[in-house]
């Protein structure tokens, strides 16, 4: 110090940072834009050249027919339809060329189509009680070319790009799409639900609703504001022990058992916490069939077997949480960066039948966006995802199929072709701006029933809408559905709504007659022009969003908060006004008055299954409180160096409780503040 200089210090230097979209790639969603409305243009022209072709050919034949001399002009029409066909794409003229074959293919009893390594035969014809043929898919019947190309480049069949009727080419055959939502109280109460709602089902489709306590990553607690939400409105789940009571009796690397959690914040502790689960129930196998322990090797080829296995969705959607529903809890960044580290597990693991996220609309509807609105938000997150995933040099086809995506379906008209455009963007968009194989130019998604869309006034009248809405759901090809209980209105579902809500999708799928047909939108004049006014409205809010800096930059000054809140209002008002009419509420209203449920369960966790859980917690915490601080320090260390996070949180839930892991995260990630 008498030199007037300081003493030189060890220091530490922060990780390079990088952007989460690089500058050069902001445009992305007006590029997306572009893309697809230049592959519709092309339709449109190679849909002009193939009935100018017919029309060629058409006239020297009938030239041909009336004066057999008049050779100059039958060749100078010749001539002029091999000019049009030279100009035929060569997608186009392999459609038109495997039409015949198509054709041929649908009008028999049977149709053989490859999944992977597997050949399926599909009965294609049902039989109705008056002995008329249904048939799975039906074809049109154009003689025009023009409209036939235009259809197959812009509709196609089932399975078969753009996949605008749907992204397989048939359904399963017995197994329904229906995955019930459930959550209450503690594991045992929750897994006692699943077992209900899955009974006699040949698939347990379960769908994972967590508490308030467990969305927001932590412990439960005696503290006031943490003890009354142990256990309501969701499962109470702070351990890897809690995890595997929740899931016990279900096979979870069984082809027939599909897991999803909606869970976004801790997303990645809870992931981890379902992983292990499904590891050690292997592994607990393994003991039984031979009892013994396995070694080291047999251990690590389980583990490999079951992340190439297992079966599931875990929501973990950043983006919408911040523009929708608000269980944030660190920040951006660092949320961003854990989903990136998901997504590498993934495919350094071969973790090819779980969806490392569910990029979600449903909770931007549920806060007030209109369907194209929650569609373009949704969709942009999606390319978001994408966008963020390349920069971190991950491959297109190595992480684009484990995207998934979550839609509502309320009652406006939009959503009846709410899955169709968002096929067909994701598409478009995945071949032609991103080169992406067939597999990951397939958009699969789940739908939930609107929760908005039901009332406590005439709380009966639910179950009507709720059909509705998921009689387009299952017309628009969706891959999974939950229809919600009428009774969601007022209190979380009693077994009895359940069950209801559950015959909703069963009266469909097994008794609705024209449910037989798979490809029931297709060929309608109102479905194709919604079709097009939706596409070309979520491209225009593209464009809105890529001047704004994209996704994040938006997010940056709330403009789709904004948005969400002035359409949120919108409805409000006209609801209020009677303009917007809902039965039972402004109008058609029960002139003796709203009749009041006499036998309205209110479903509320119990004071014993919150000391259930608080016992269980500590008992955890006593048995790993000498492993449980070198690990957080492990799990902190990895996080300053820019290691991979997930790949030692799946070694952290072994001996850290939720709430310790958020914690520790919390000091090295930083917590979640909203922009204002």
């Amino acid at each position: 110090l008498g030199t007037g200089r300081l003493p030189a210090v060890a220091t530490r230097h922060s990780t390079l940072q990088t952007p989460i979209v690089p500058g050069n790639r902001v445009r992305y969603l007006a590029d997306i834009g572009e893309a697809v409305r230049g592959y519709k243009a092309r339709a449109r022209r190679q849909a002009a050249l193939a009935r100018e072709i017919q029309q060629l050919e058409a006239s020297r034949a009938m030239l041909q027919a009336a004066n057999p001399d008049k050779h100059r002009a039958r060749d100078a029409l010749s001539e002029l339809a091999e000019q049009r066909r030279a100009r035929l794409d060569s997608d186009a003229r392999q459609l038109l060329g495997a039409w015949p074959d198509m054709v041929k293919a649908y009008a028999g009893d049977e149709y053989v189509v490859k999944i992977r390594d597997r050949e399926l035969r599909t009965v294609l014809v049902t039989q109705s009680l008056s002995g008329t043929k249904v048939r799975k898919v039906v074809l049109p019947t154009y003689e025009c070319h023009g409209e036939l190309l235009k259809w197959l480049m812009l509709e196609n069949v089932p399975g078969s790009f753009p996949y605008a009727a749907g992204v397989f080419a048939f359904k399963r055959e017995g197994e329904d799409p229906t995955r019930m939502f459930a959550g209450e109280g503690d594991a045992f109460r929750t897994n006692r639900r699943f077992k209900l709602v899955s009974e006699g089902m040949p698939a347990k489709r379960l769908s994972t609703a967590f508490d308030s306590v467990t969305l927001y990553g932590a412990d439960p607690a005696r503290r006031p504001d943490i003890y009354g939400k142990v256990g309501n409105s969701g499962v109470s789940i702070a351990t890897l022990d809690d995890m595997k009571v929740l899931y016990d009796g279900f096979d979870l690397c069984s082809p027939t058992t599909s897991v999803s959690m909606t869970i976004n914040g801790p997303a990645p502790t809870i992931l981890a916490m379902f992983m292990n689960t499904a590891i050690d129930q292997n592994l607990d196998k393994f003991r039984h069939d031979n009892s013994r322990e396995p070694t080291a090797d047999e251990t690590a080829k389980i583990r490999d077997w079951v992340l190439a296995n297992v079966r599931g969705t875990v929501q973990a959607d950043i983006l919408k949480e911040d523009q929708g529903q608000n269980t944030c809890i660190f920040s951006t960044e660092f949320s961003l960066k854990v989903m990136g580290d998901i997504a590498e597990f993934f495919v350094h693991h071969n973790v090819r039948n779980f969806y490392s996220v569910s990029i979600s609309g449903y909770h931007i509807a549920e806060a007030g966006a209109n369907p194209i609105s929650q569609l373009a938000l949704t969709l942009s997150n999606g390319f978001t995802f994408v966008e963020a995933y390349l920069a971190r040099g991950m491959h297109i086809d190595d992480f684009a199929p484990n995207l998934s995506f979550f839609f509502s379906n309320g009652m406006d008209p939009e959503y009846t072709v709410l899955g169709r455009v968002a096929r067909r963007i994701w598409a478009v968009a995945m071949r032609d701006r991103y080169g992406a194989n067939e597999r990951s130019q397939k958009l699969k998604y789940h739908v939930q029933t609107s929760g908005r869309s039901l009332h406590a006034q005439e709380i009966a009248f639910n179950d009507i809408r709720t059909t509705l809405q998921a009689l387009i759901a299952v017309y628009d090809n969706c891959n999974s559905l939950h229809t919600n209980a009428y009774d969601e209105a007022i209190t979380t579902p009693t077994d009895e709504s359940v069950r209801r809500a559950m015959a909703i999708q069963l009266v469909i799928n097994r008794e609705w007659g024209l449910a037989k047909n798979e490809n029931p939108s297709q060929g309608a004049f109102i479905i194709d022009e919604l079709t097009e006014l939706v596409e070309e409205a979520v491209l225009t809010e593209f464009e809105r969003i890529s001047e704004r800096g994209g996704v994040l930059g938006a997010m940056e000054t709330g403009y789709q908060r904004g948005r969400i809140q002035e359409e949120s209002m919108h409805y409000e008002m006209l609801k209020h006004t009677g303009e917007y009419p809902i039965i039972g509420v402004n109008t058609f209203r029960n002139p003796n008055g709203d009749p009041v449920p006499e036998h309205i369960e209110l479903a509320r966790s119990t004071d014993e299954e919150k000391q259930s859980q608080l016992t269980r917690l500590a008992d955890f915490h006593d048995r790993h409180k000498a492993e449980a601080p070198a690990m957080l320090a492990r799990l902190q260390q990895a996080v300053i160096e820019n290691r991979n996070v997930f790949d030692v949180l799946m070694d952290a839930v072994r001996v850290c409780s939720l709430g310790q892991i958020t914690s520790a995260l919390f000091e090295v990630g930083g917590q979640y503040r909203r922009s204002m």
